[in-house]
């Protein structure tokens, strides 16, 4: 490097480099400066320029030195390796390695290029190219222990385990007999485990065993071992051997299910689906009460045998699980029980269990059996159970009775006000339920959990501005928006993009929605650091675990979620573009001078008020900015804060299918994914693509009624479709129609046929019949009344139950929305509409939708709230919940309050 240059600007250029390295930019600039005074045409020192200017955030003059200086220097190995590193930092990943490769071909052995370039692959998963690159780097520094390593791991991730256990054994074999020194135990035994569980990969069971109880004095993580050498014995069948062990290691955690899973498959009692014979049963059973002597105290050993007991001793089971629980006062005891309920019988056994629980201590104040009396929390959290029993069940208004019965009982405990705010919010009534969250909240002010829980109900409740006063309370000074988006908030940004959606704001439901997306980029680029640490430090298994996670970061529920709301957003505004400047124009025109005066005034204020915001804004993010060595970090304002010019793209549906494109990689099993795929390819006129969806819909679940709805509007569009005249057009109507039969729905059946039998055999299901009536009327317009009485004659019939309390339909809250939604809009018929809605306010009384008799949206209700335009003001309990924020939102006083 310099190489060119006299030796005093040979060293000032060294200095640079220092400098660089040692993140002392001013220093190198000055150097490079004094360089350049004399040898302004420098390519290589233009290029460090270029480099640390980019380093102070000036990177389109980095962008130009560093293309200045690689067009001086054309044939520098440094000038490409600037230049490769400028992408790099821009994330700008196929770039750099371009570059990387040019800067080899003139300096193919430079160690320094070729480590940066085996990153690069390593993050772009270019693994034939990274097992080259480590194999060079081997070769040219085979003293190194990290160049080992990492040619090792390259041909495991290049599904080559086999060989790199070699690599790893030839690597063993240059050490000494006494290695590892005290100082390197741990990456070395790390490094052994990691070989073992290649061998184990590989399909070297006996062998990895052999290897795991030869080294095992020189691995540090005794547990890890243990574990390991289990998992071996299962995999060979040595049965007897893994009971042991796993009964081992049970004496060390009894509370580690996975252990208990481990132990299940060695006595040949386990069970994926979860499904048990009566004599497999009664050897569980006779396994875990020797397993309860042995460890009374464990938790885990108690609630296990409630999965696969059935019947009274499922009950007797229970009881002795649920008394203790009540007595000590466990308020995450319904979240334990839960997956109980999708097992038949189980939830009708512990209604009746509680039930008689809730009597007993009721009337006698014990259990029944007990001669001690039970604490007065007990009967609290008893009844607690018993609301979040019928929460679960759909029977609402028995819940919301022993919810408040327990309020009544201990006015002061948190966790009932939150019980009842999710009872609420699954009955309907979401504004209701954002004061009684909002109630828990201001009980606590420094629990962040209740907080958040209560930002939750407020956006659900389409109460964003109060959520968003709420929430930053728990944030840092400044912009609350900046913090929520730093901090990767997402399940924030969800619910209000969510929020956004239902209120037509699609601007700032896109911002919500893309900031997510977001978040899971910068996931992405976080394992950039980890790919020369990791080897580095030898945390080798690990490593390959994570970057098996980032390979499938985006079928994650939060970033699906986020690309199914990007997608709804594209998609009405493709249904319902936003006015152009020249129609709103048109519409200014029309109107009478007074009113276009009117209308001009209100234009102005509210952009002088925005600009008004953005200056406060500005102004105090420079005065919190300023950091402890007095460098000023003046975060970037957003220029779209409220996403206007997302929705001036050009091509909506175009964007559409970027997410889309994830979706169908990452989450191929999801039928939302496909019914989205449909949704965009008939808009987009791709009709072979939009086949394709539905074909998707019909493997996942040819049943489904969103299945059905597709099929039949896909052939009914085919069907009406003009005669194809184009080859293209001939080959697509000559798939279809070698296709069609194969689908057994249509089969020889007209789409009036198929869509009368597919009502007849779903005739008892609402959402069936609703997707048949919408399509009779797609089908045949004029037999919309038709249409209609099939929604109407929909029975919600009594879910078969042994003895529960109440009746419970098999109707859902959200199911009859939707249908309302359907006889609003795509069947208009508003009576009707009307009726529907009259009709299910009866099953859902605490509707707000459904305007239920009980409902915060009736005037009589305790929880009637007035909203303004800005979800502003709402009445809690004779207060504002917007004056209990100011109250009560200062984190400063809560030495002050008193409950």
């Amino acid at each position: 490097m310099g190489a060119s240059l006299p030796p005093k600007e040979a060293n000032l250029f060294k200095l640079i480099v220092k400098s660089y390295e040692t993140k002392q930019y001013k220093k190198g600039l000055k150097a490079a400066d004094s360089i350049l005074k004399k040898f302004p045409d420098h390519g290589e020192t233009l290029s460090m320029k270029g480099l640390t200017l980019n380093c102070m955030d000036r990177k389109s003059e980095a962008y130009e030195l560093v293309r200045q200086g690689l067009k001086n220097d054309l044939k520098s190995h440094v000038c490409w390796h600037v230049y490769g590193l400028l992408y790099r930092s821009d994330r700008e990943y196929r770039e750099a390695i371009k570059c990387y490769r040019n800067a080899l071909r003139i300096d193919p052995d430079n160690i320094e290029i070729l480590r940066d370039l085996s990153l690069l692959q390593a993050q772009m998963r270019d693994l034939a190219g990274f097992v080259q690159t480590r194999q060079q780097l081997l070769s040219l520094k085979s003293n190194h222990r990290m160049n080992w390593i990492g040619f090792a791991v390259a041909h495991h991730l290049n599904s080559n385990a086999l060989k790199a256990v070699e690599i790893l054994e030839a690597y063993e074999g240059t050490l000494e007999d006494d290695f590892p020194p005290e100082n390197e135990r741990c990456e070395h035994g790390e490094m052994l485990l990691y070989k073992i569980s290649l061998l184990e990969e590989s399909g070297s069971i006996e062998r990895a065993l052999d290897e795991l109880r030869k080294k095992e004095p020189k691995i540090v993580d005794k547990l890890g071992v243990k574990e390991q050498e289990a998992s071996l014995l299962v995999k060979l069948g040595r049965f007897e051997e893994g009971a042991t062990l796993f009964r081992v290691l049970l004496s060390m955690n009894p509370d580690n299910y996975g252990y208990y899973e481990g132990l299940h498959k060695c006595v040949g009692l386990y069970s994926e689906n979860g499904q048990y014979s009566p004599d497999q049963i009664e050897q569980l059973d006779s396994l875990y009460n020797s397993l309860r002597q042995q460890y009374n105290w464990s938790s885990a050993v108690k609630r296990i045998p409630l999965d696969f007991l059935q019947g009274d001793r499922f009950r007797e089971e229970a009881d002795n699980y649920i008394k203790p629980l009540l007595t000590k006062g466990v308020p995450s005891l319904f979240t334990d029980l839960s997956p109980l309920y999708d097992h038949p019988g189980k939830a009708d056994i512990l209604e009746e269990l509680i039930i008689e629980l809730e009597h007993a201590v009721r009337t006698t104040g014990q259990f029944p059996g007990r001669s001690e009396k039970e604490p007065p929390s007990t009967l609290m959290w008893t009844l607690f159970l018993l609301a979040q029993h019928y929460d679960r069940r759909g029977q609402y208004e028995i819940a919301l009775s022993k919810i408040d019965e327990a309020i009544e009982h201990t006015p002061t405990a948190i966790d009932l006000y939150s019980g009842k705010s999710r009872i609420l919010k699954h009955a309907g009534d979401l504004a209701a339920a954002a004061a009684l969250a909002d109630e828990a909240r201001c009980m606590d002010l420094a629990d962040r959990y209740i907080n958040s829980e209560c930002v939750k109900r407020m956006l659900q409740a389409d109460q964003v501005t109060l959520a968003e006063r709420t929430a930053v309370l728990f944030t840092k000074d400044g912009d609350q928006h900046t913090n929520l988006h730093d901090m990767q908030c997402m399940w924030y940004e969800l619910e209000s993009g969510e929020s956004y959606f239902r209120q037509s704001d699609l601007g700032r439901a896109l911002k919500k929605f893309l900031a997510v997306e977001k978040h899971y980029a910068d996931i992405t680029e976080d394992q950039f650091d980890f790919h020369s640490y990791c080897l580095r430090k030898m945390t080798l298994r690990t490593y390959v675990e994570m970057l098996k996670f980032q390979d499938r970061l985006h079928s994650h529920p939060y970033f699906h979620k986020a690309a199914v709301g990007a997608i709804r957003c594209y998609i009405k505004l493709y249904d319902s573009p936003p006015k152009s400047t020249t129609e709103e124009d048109d519409e200014m025109s029309k109107l009478a001078p007074s009113q276009k005066k009117k209308m001009r005034q209100k234009l102005r204020k509210a952009e002088a008020r925005a600009k008004k915001e953005a200056e406060v804004k500005n102004e105090e993010s420079n005065a919190n900015s300023v950091s402890k060595t007095g460098k000023r970090n003046v975060k970037p304002v957003d220029p779209d804060p409220h996403g206007e010019k997302l929705l001036q793209v050009e091509d909506p549906l175009s964007e559409a299918t970027k997410y889309l494109k994830l979706l169908q990689k990452n989450s191929p099993n999801s039928l939302e994914t496909h019914l989205l795929s449909f949704e965009v390819n008939v808009r987009k006129q791709k009709i072979l693509l939009a086949f394709q969806a539905v074909k998707q819909l019909l493997r996942l679940n040819a049943e489904h009624p969103d299945t059905h709805r597709c099929l039949i509007k896909f052939f009914h569009k085919v069907d009406s479709m003009p005669t194809p005249v184009t080859d293209a057009e001939k080959l697509i109507s000559s798939v279809l129609e070698a296709e069609r039969p194969t689908i057994s729905g249509l089969h020889e059946k007209s789409l009036i046929e198929a869509n009368k039998i597919f009502l007849e055999k779903h005739k008892d299901s609402l959402m069936h019949r609703a997707a048949a009536a919408e399509l009779l009327y797609t089908l045949q317009p004029d037999k919309k009344a038709e249409a209609v009485k099939l929604i109407e004659e929909a029975t919600n019939n009594p879910v078969p139950r042994n003895g529960a309390l109440g009746p419970i339909g098999e109707w859902t809250l959200e199911d009859c929305v939707r249908v309302h939604k359907l006889l609003e809009t795509v069947l208009p018929d508003h009576d009707a509409a009307s009726r529907w809605k009259e009709q299910c306010a009866k099953y859902f009384p605490y509707s707000t939708y459904l305007g239920g008799r009980l409902s915060s949206a009736m005037p009589n209700s305790v929880y009637n709230q007035s909203n303004n335009s800005e979800n502003g003001n709402h009445l809690v309990a004779g207060k504002t919940a917007d004056s209990s924020l100011a109250l009560n939102g200062k984190l400063e006083a809560f030495k002050d309050l008193t409950i």
